[in-house]
């Protein structure tokens, strides 16, 4: 199994997932001629795909899926309460409501929803599997509850929000009304949280992570990498950082 990012960040995001015969794209924040373009840079066609997985409804996650759906034909999986925000767009692609409590599976992929604490109607992140690897996404999420420990507990690699360093956001130039939304239970996490989450759950089987969806204004990627590296004990540049520009090429889960 492998996994790699069109692009992470408040401007736009985009993971595609790959095992065997199947790969699955999670969220689509970018146009459909962006995203065409990315998948060219990670060698893949948007023909290849087999599906959308969302996890909720804000622009920067489910902005291009509706789009890109329609164009090339793709099945798209997303909970019963971010289909009700988004009824119109997607009212003639073919939807799938996810239970978040249910695994899926999809071609090659088993595919674990689990709810977060996050200001949408329904948000879920994601554990894929492909019998002997577990990939944990982890984003858009104000703060770490017991599911989410359980849920990514024994995963060999994670992709985990590093959002903020709430240094920087207390003092920035952010409206306090959107500081109190980024820190807050229902926004994003921080360095420090993301790092919190580490110390607090079963890492033994870890190998790889990516810390993403990094604030362009409130944090730097040499802060995040130093937040998880002082955790796993190891060197800053073995922790990957996902841009919003570049996303992260293809890393397999071995």
């Amino acid at each position: 199994m492998r996994f790699a990012f069109l692009g992470s960040g408040s401007e736009g995001n985009s993971l595609l997932v790959q095992a065997a015969d199947t790969t699955l794209m999670l969220d689509c924040g970018f146009s459909v001629n962006e995203t065409v373009s990315r998948l060219a840079r990670l060698g893949m066609q948007a023909e290849q795909l087999n599906g959308i997985l969302v996890t909720h409804e804000h622009s920067d996650h489910i902005g291009g899926v509706a789009r890109l759906a329609r164009k090339f034909k793709l099945p798209v999986w997303m909970t019963h309460g971010t289909l009700l925000t988004q009824q119109a767009a997607f009212a003639d692609i073919a939807v799938t409501e996810l239970n978040p409590h249910h695994c899926i599976v999809i071609g090659d992929i088993e595919v674990q929803p689990f709810l977060v604490p996050h200001d949408a109607r329904e948000p879920v992140q994601y554990v894929f599997s492909d019998g002997r690897r577990r990939l944990g996404v982890l984003t858009d999420t104000g703060h770490i509850t017991p599911h989410i420990e359980e849920s990514l507990a024994g995963c060999h690699a994670m992709v985990l929000e590093c959002n903020h360093d709430e240094e920087m956001l207390r003092t920035g130039r952010y409206p306090p009304s959107l500081k109190q939304r980024v820190g807050g239970r229902f926004g994003h996490l921080s360095n420090r949280q993301a790092a919190g989450l580490l110390a607090s759950m079963d890492i033994s089987a870890l190998k790889c992570i990516v810390a993403a969806h990094l604030s362009k204004q409130n944090n730097q990627p040499e802060l995040a990498a130093q937040a998880l590296s002082e955790v796993l004990s190891c060197k800053l540049d073995e922790i990957t950082i996902a841009s919003q520009s570049d996303g992260v090429d293809w890393i397999s889960i071995d």
